[in-house]
């Protein structure tokens, strides 16, 4: 049943048309006075000691230049693209974007970890391996590799091969990862010998199950960034990642009947189920064409669903399938996790493409409430080159210890930063490696973060060239 516009605006009133539709969830905010925030206010590092213990503490300079912690915090390098090697003896391709993380035999952590390489193999010094029988399009670079952990050995090898830009992805309840491709290339475009832009299932823990690799379509083809999976409804939902118009946030609906599980998405027809694109408006019951145009943290919207017309896009984009009254867009929508009951996601940036710049938003779709509510937000960074303010965030995971860890993809300056549930954000890693030159540093994004299953490790990784990274220390719980 959709949620209408006078369902939602009599709803407001209800409930005073403002934060209070937030339900149970705490609102993350960009201060610890948001609620009452101005339009212009951003989120910013703040001090562990003007915030009463927030954090960790000031980030301490790595000797080694790759990545500063707090005191008493230390890493290990799991994976490094051209330096370790996969178990068939190839390098560790590089590019590494989304992460998770599952229990494995006898106290290992198993990480599917994708692989973000575009376009022709010849184009990459460590493209995915071919392996036998892991391969969707052998033209392709991209795929993800499985890497298990244990104390003292690590052991890489593929997952899925042959496909391509694979950027984030999701964990499923059943222990499988499914991975995105970003892009929308046919075949015979930019080399390709097959269709991409779907999104395929990875199990780390039986090999034999990721065997000739089969795209989930009922999933739809476009620009595929995050996905998370609704452990009570079955729903899955999309993230999309795209421009020029601004992507979308999609909702796909199970068929009648169909029970999620080990091996059961590649049974699914080309178009099962209900692929559906979101569109929010207000406590006034007015239309919003993109979501930058929420600017005060709080801001609650009443979300519908629109049926997407051809979901293997077959002639046109699934975005531009849609004239703009139709739903709602945003640009750089990617990372998602699911928690507390519902989809946290973002939005990277704005800029001119969109009404309203920003430097990111954080929102949590309720699904039971049919809500998005604003957490977080960022205004836009006048000095990304100086440490201290952050923007731009990308993958995210709900902490064990309460609120968000954001991996961030802005300009200049790199961290892993966290939010709290009442907003206040705290440093923990920065990243150091200057790919760039020394009058010109250049630093990668961070991606793939994600904690271990017993809480004790946060995984990241830094993309160029390729690093996955494993932190440990003094966790706490942060309010």
């Amino acid at each position: 049943m959709s949620l209408t516009r006078r369902d939602f605006t009599r709803t407001s009133a209800l409930t005073g048309a403002g934060v209070a539709l937030a339900g149970t969830v705490a609102s993350l905010a960009t201060a610890p006075n948001a609620l009452a925030a101005t339009e212009t206010e951003s989120a910013g590092e703040e001090s562990a000691a003007g915030q009463g213990g927030l954090g960790y503490g000031p980030l301490v300079p790595d000797p080694d230049g790759l990545l500063a912690l707090p005191a008493g915090f230390s890493y290990r390098v799991i994976t490094y693209s051209g330096r370790t090697k996969l178990e068939s003896g190839e390098f560790t391709p590089s590019n590494h974007d989304g992460t998770s993380t599952f229990p494995g035999p006898r106290g290992a952590t198993l990480l599917v970890n994708n692989h973000e390489l575009k376009g022709p193999r010849a184009n990459w010094a460590h493209p995915v391996p071919l392996t036998e029988g892991l391969v969707y399009d052998p033209a392709a670079s991209g795929g993800c590799t499985v890497v298990e952990v244990r104390r003292d050995h690590v052991a890489e090898w593929v997952g899925i091969a042959g496909t391509s830009t694979n950027c984030a992805g999701g964990h499923t309840p059943w222990g499988t990862w499914l991975t995105g491709e970003e892009t929308e290339d046919k075949a015979g475009q930019n080399g390709m010998t097959k269709d991409h832009g779907y999104v395929f299932e990875v199990d780390p823990a039986d090999r034999r199950a990721n065997r000739d690799p089969k795209p989930v379509k009922a999933f739809g083809r476009y620009a595929h960034e995050a996905v998370v999976v609704d452990p009570r409804r079955g729903q899955v939902y999309l993230t999309e990642d795209a421009a020029g118009p601004n992507g979308l946030f999609y909702r796909w609906t199970p068929p009648k009947g169909f029970e999620h599980g080990h091996g059961k998405l590649r049974t699914l027809a080309d178009d099962a189920g209900t692929l559906q694109a979101f569109k929010c408006f207000d406590s006034g019951g007015r239309f919003v064409d993109d979501l930058s145009r929420a600017t005060r943290i709080g801001t609650v919207y009443g979300v519908d669903w629109v049926d997407v017309p051809d979901r293997d896009a077959r002639t046109t984009s699934v975005r531009k399938q849609f004239t703009d009254g139709q739903i709602t867009r945003a640009r750089k929508l990617e990372g998602m996790w699911w928690g507390d009951g519902g989809v946290y996601v973002v939005s990277s940036y704005a800029r001119e493409e969109s009404p309203v710049p920003h430097d990111g938003q954080v929102w949590f779709y309720d699904p039971a409430r049919r809500t998005l509510t604003l957490k977080v937000r960022f205004g836009v960074n006048p000095d990304p080159s100086a440490d201290g303010a952050f923007d731009g965030p990308d993958n995210i995971t709900v902490s064990p210890y309460g609120g968000l860890v954001i991996a961030e993809d802005g300009e200049g300056v790199q961290h892993l930063f966290g939010a709290t549930d009442s907003g206040r954000t705290y440093p923990i890693a920065r990243n150091e490696l200057n790919i760039g030159t020394a009058e010109a540093p250049e630093y990668s994004e961070f991606t793939g973060v994600t904690f271990s299953p017993d809480g004790s490790t946060l995984f990241a990784n830094i993309q160029t060239p390729g690093i996955m990274l494993a932190i440990t220390g003094p966790w706490k719980r942060q309010r």
